[in-house]
């Protein structure tokens, strides 16, 4: 298995039956480029070719082992976007401190292994080279995940094995409409509607129980909006491939004003119209014939199979929903970026973008892996979030 070695510095209103005719856009749809269809029919199958210095540490993967997706989806494209088929044998942790971040209060922590004669080469500080860094023991055991749209729960089957394999608690959230959820998909209205499972599991915490708290993609926005109702509860919070906003942004706005031309989600996205299309979309679907080079481009095709009968759309008034936070309460969350170097989605422009508009306390990045790293990079995310959990404050 590879080293772990982390480097700090400093009244909801029923859906009507689902209609067939044509959507007559308002102008905050007027740039909706996916095909339309009703609620009720299933997806086409056919398918279509698709900076201060930082410090650089290299992570071996090991030979063991969205809103995001939907956010572009309601977008303007025009021109194409393939992705890159050449191979990696090897991820990449980079870690660096936010230019921008407010707070850089957190000492130094690091795997307890030394680094092995095949470990890849660390760029550090002198003085760190010849020492075995101190151990700090995590702040909190305790982690929730929070899927992206169009994913649940079970997307994170890897990543909760392998904390708890470490010794962590570890909740893993279907949102409503995802996953085992009964709720239809159509008939979410809101942010909140959307976020209510998350926020009974933190309801259900102790008054002194704090948790490090995991959202990807449109799990961003979803992980934003509780932090700003149980700051206390939350020790830190990391956003991985996510939706990073500030208040008054929709996760819509974030990406529409970075996003440019993306032809492959163009070509995915499915709008469904549960309440008629003279009525705005009530949820984005994927096509599936086209999850893999959009999604999954790293990952394997068991993980693939898995998604393509399990992912459910993707509900679109919280998409467009503009979140309210505070500094006082979410602004005094700790927070942490990953990023995804071969992620098709949400490409890494996007996620430079938020992160210079929002700046964390620190990025990481995890070569190789494509837009769902809990599959393609099980294991460099779960180093990752093992050293995000043992970074403590001075």
């Amino acid at each position: 298995m590879g080293n772990a070695v982390g480097c700090v510095s400093a009244g909801v209103k029923a859906p009507k039956k689902a209609s067939s005719y044509g959507f007559n856009p308002f102008p905050l749809f007027s740039s909706f480029h996916g095909r339309p269809r009703n609620a009720l029919q299933s997806s086409s199958s056919s398918s279509r070719n698709k900076k201060q210095k930082r410090e650089r540490i290299q992570v071996d993967e090991g030979s063991a082992i969205t809103s995001e997706q939907a956010l572009p989806a309601a977008l303007p494209f025009h021109s194409d976007q393939t992705s890159s088929s050449i191979p990696f044998s090897r991820s990449t942790s980079v870690v660096h401190p936010s230019l921008g971040s407010k707070k850089q209060s957190f000492q130094r922590s690091s795997s307890a292994r030394r680094r092995s004669n095949n470990d890849p080469l660390i760029k550090r500080p002198h003085q760190l080279v010849n020492q075995e860094p101190k151990i700090e023991s995590p702040e909190t055991s305790h982690f929730v995940l929070v899927h992206g749209g169009g994913f649940g729960a079970w997307c994170w089957y890897k990543t909760m094995t392998l904390l708890k394999e470490s010794g962590f608690k570890v909740d893993a959230v279907d949102l409503t409409g995802s996953g085992v959820s009964s709720c239809d998909t159509n008939s979410i209205t809101s942010l909140e509607q959307y976020v209510k499972p998350l926020i009974d599991t933190f309801n259900e915490l102790g008054n002194e129980e704090k948790v490090i708290l995991v959202g990807h993609d449109f799990g961003g926005a979803c992980i934003s909006y509780v932090m700003e109702l149980f700051p206390s509860k939350v020790a830190k919070a990391v956003f991985i491939a996510a939706t990073m906003l500030t208040s008054g942004q929709s996760a819509l706005d974030t990406i529409s004003q970075q996003m440019g031309s993306n032809d492959l989600m163009q070509q995915a996205q499915i709008f469904l119209y549960a309440n008629g299309k003279q009525n705005p979309p009530t949820s984005i679907d994927l096509d599936r014939t086209l999850l893999r080079d959009l999604l999954f481009n790293r990952s394997a095709a068991k993980d693939v199979e898995l998604a393509l009968i399990s992912m459910r759309p993707i509900p679109f008034a919280p998409v467009l929903e503009k979140l309210s936070v505070s500094d006082d309460n979410y602004g005094s969350v700790p927070r942490f970026y990953i990023k995804t170097l071969q992620d098709c989605a949400i490409p890494v422009s996007v996620q430079e973008a938020m992160i210079n508009s929002n700046p964390p306390e620190l990025v990481f990045e995890i070569k190789g892996s494509d837009h769902a790293p809990f599959f393609s990079k099980p294991r460099a995310l779960h180093r990752i979030l093992v050293e995000i959990s043992k970074i403590t404050h001075r």
